[in-house]
């Protein structure tokens, strides 16, 4: 093996994955988990930004700030199109550390922009825009970390990757307000806005939302660049990977994983301004960060529980509690003149939160099983050779396909936050959104059993 580009590569080995394999595999994921974590920070920063705009001296009407929120989620999804390809292409190593540093760019356009709140509305939507770029380094990540560890661990490597990843969507909605609210970089990162309270006075520094993590983006660049591996055996070409817009179960785990990792990123991106719309007397700073940090912390648990009960089972009976839940944050909502109960709207939501972390974990760990089995099913009664082609095949395939469905999966980012802002503009109420969101649960949950989890599925997983 050379320094960074290991030509022997092969976890289902036990002799190879306990001598070496093992460390190798550790390492990549030890250094991708914190260049996933940031990518989720700077995809998900406007959706704690943008509630407080209006303290920087912005003026937006809640439409246009919750388009704010879901433009990071259109396109980041549309890029990760394109992401989930690229890895056996580039390499896993060199394009970690293109695309860590590519999140530079919108961190530091953020920055400058908010300084001056006589920005333009179309910069910051273009800015919106560029936080994508976050959004779409979920399906390279994904795909990269798919190939480091045998059949029997991948629900636990992708399950942390994605998890503590994750975990970025929390870490940005708890930090930004403490960083903003103080002069971190002196005059260095310019001056502050001012707005008041209840006839007090108050500063606000919107720009550290960006600055802040421009130093971390910084040192996880290198971290990748000079401590990851490319694997020679992971390379493919596009036409190599694109076979899979051929297999059915792709399109049937991309439509599972809308209703999980869309729901998840969806709520995350609209939570702080649903409750700022529905509980106008709630800080929702002081609480939005709990929800992602529920789902986050639940998604390596998905996996972990997959890998031993299967995850189709984990994902039916995460889509049937997540219909629960939400009939639960409906009925704790202000209706017929009432105020509503936050404490059950915020609790029902950490539930919600935390199932499709668990959902997350049991979809991702259903796609490398599912298309290991397909190809150990073609190559059955065939010689040895056939067989170690048919494993190399399936983890190409079912590399392309995490991150394609990660791609499909993200829309549910923009279309969660827009169906709030829809909804409330045509009822005053985000009722007849959530009701949506029911419905498609329930279709999630027929699928999953029907293709998935009844006795004699014809893909049980």
């Amino acid at each position: 093996m050379s320094r960074y580009l290991l030509t022997q590569w092969e976890p289902e080995n036990q002799g190879f994955w306990r001598a070496t394999g093992e460390n190798i595999a550790r390492r990549n994921l030890w250094i991708s988990i914190p260049a996933l974590m940031l990518a989720f920070v700077v995809w998900s920063l406007w959706s704690v930004v943008a509630v407080n705009l209006d303290k920087g001296g912005f003026r937006f009407s809640k439409d246009q700030l919750f388009w704010l929120t879901a433009l990071p989620a259109l396109s980041g999804a549309t890029l990760r199109i394109f992401y989930s390809f690229l890895v056996p292409i580039f390499g896993g190593r060199r394009f970690t550390a293109f695309s860590t540093a590519s999140l530079l760019i919108p961190a530091l356009g953020m920055g400058f922009a908010l300084r001056d709140p006589s920005t333009s509305y179309s910069t910051l939507l273009v800015l919106a825009l560029l936080c994508g770029l976050g959004g779409a380094n979920f399906s390279s990540s994904m795909a990269n970390i798919s190939f480091f560890f045998p059949k029997a661990r991948k629900g636990f490597a992708t399950g942390m990757n994605a998890g503590i990843g994750n975990l970025g969507v929390s870490v940005v909605q708890f930090v930004t307000p403490i960083v903003v609210a103080a002069a971190v970089f002196g005059s260095l990162g310019g001056e502050g806005q001012t707005y008041t309270v209840d006839g007090r006075e108050h500063a606000i520094w919107l720009q550290n939302a960006g600055f802040v993590w421009v130093p971390f983006i910084v040192v996880s660049t290198i971290a990748a660049w000079f401590g990851m591996n490319d694997i020679a055996d992971a390379k493919a070409s596009f036409s190599e990977q694109a076979v899979i817009f051929k297999r059915k179960h792709n399109w049937l785990m991309c439509l599972l994983y809308v209703g999980t990792f869309g729901s998840f990123i969806g709520f995350s991106a609209g939570l702080a301004l649903l409750t700022k719309a529905e509980f106008p007397s709630v800080n929702p700073t002081a609480y939005a960060f709990l929800g992602p940090l529920a789902g986050a912390i639940t998604r390596p648990i998905g996996g972990w529980i997959s890998d031993r009960l299967g995850g189709a089972r984990v994902t039916l009976a995460t889509f049937i509690a997540m219909i629960v839940a939400v009939f639960g944050v409906i009925a704790c909502l202000p209706h017929d003149g009432g105020s509503g109960h936050f404490a059950g709207f915020l609790a029902m939501f950490v539930v919600l939160f935390a199932l499709t972390g668990v959902g997350n974990g049991s979809t991702f760990r259903m796609i490398p099983v599912i298309f290991l089995t397909q190809k150990q099913r073609e190559a059955a009664g065939g010689q040895e050779t056939a067989r170690k082609q048919a494993v190399h095949e399936a983890g190409k395939e079912s590399a392309a396909v995490l991150g394609f469905a990660g791609a499909i999966g993200a829309y549910g980012g923009f279309f969660i936050p827009r169906s709030f802002g829809t909804s409330i503009n045509a009822t005053g109420s985000p009722v007849m959104a959530l009701y949506c969101f029911i419905a498609f649960y329930a279709v999630c949950a027929v699928v999953t059993w029907a293709c998935y989890a009844r006795r004699n599925a014809s893909m049980p997983c």
